[in-house]
């Protein structure tokens, strides 16, 4: 196996820890989806759904949604919120780097802190644009470099760094990078600022939540088994960050809109 599939098998069994934080992002779902001016009736699809919370969102305001993951565990429950919203949507286990569909397929596409964590940006990007039709839309919610969620996969990456080839995902949060990797296949690209809030009692609080949920479980246990002292300053240094941005138990995590159409 070589290291981009390694790669991707750790983030499939990393990421079916996601659930606890499906709350934390249904909020922003709604905000993504409003941004990128969905239309009833157009067909969808939703990169990286995860437990799908940007394809319900999209289906109950009377689009035809398709659904795209890697990891199983995340499009089980994907099911499950469709159900229980009462909404058909069409699911399907996948990479981003090689979608399971034709050419021009959708209208609008979306992901919400997804496809950024494809190792290829330019495949990905290309495959997105590959099965969106022209004069459709892409909208995505990446997270900025320079700010909290950003910071965090930067003291991530130092603990537990990826194969070289593997491009880092915080690089999809800066808009002058987005025009480049989008480039001349779409036209009037559009970006906005948006707030996720997230209760917390403490910066140690936020912490346990987010070591109990997520990719976060691989690297406590990585360091608990090799360097017990890396996972003590790992936590230290975790803390002292968010601590930044703590204030009144609500951990103010910034993120980037991008919206664009297919030339």
């Amino acid at each position: 196996m070589d290291a981009l599939t390694q790669f991707k098998e750790a983030q499939k069994q990393g990421w079916a820890h996601f659930l606890p934080l499906e709350t934390i992002t249904t909020p922003a779902a709604a905000k993504l989806v409003r941004f990128a001016g969905l239309g009833e009736g157009q067909q969808v699809l939703d990169v990286a759904c995860g437990t799908g919370v940007v394809a319900v969102t999209a289906a109950r305001a009377g689009a035809r949604v398709t659904g795209l993951d890697l990891t199983p565990e995340l499009l089980q429950r994907a099911r499950e919120n469709a159900e229980l919203a009462g909404v058909e949507i069409e699911w399907h286990e996948g990479d981003v780097e090689q979608l399971p569909f034709p050419d021009c397929s959708f209208e609008v596409v979306f992901s919400q802190f997804g496809h950024m964590f494809a190792p290829r940006p330019d495949v990905a990007i290309a495959e997105m644009l590959r099965v969106l039709k022209p004069g459709g839309t892409i909208a995505f919610s990446t997270w900025p470099p320079e700010l909290l969620i950003g910071r965090l996969f930067a003291l991530v990456v130092h603990y537990a760094p990826p194969p070289p080839e593997v491009a880092p995902p915080p690089l999809w949060g800066d808009p002058n990078i987005i025009r480049e990797r989008l480039g001349s296949a779409v036209k009037e690209i559009v970006f906005d600022r948006e707030r996720m809030q997230v209760a917390a009692l403490s910066p140690a609080h936020s912490r346990v939540m987010m070591e109990r949920a997520g990719p976060m479980i691989k690297l406590v246990e990585k360091l608990s088994r090799e360097n017990p002292a890396d996972l003590d300053l790992f936590r230290r240094e975790y803390e002292a960050l968010v601590a930044q941005y703590l204030e009144a138990n609500i951990v103010h995590q910034d993120y980037l809109m991008t919206r664009a159409i297919k030339i």
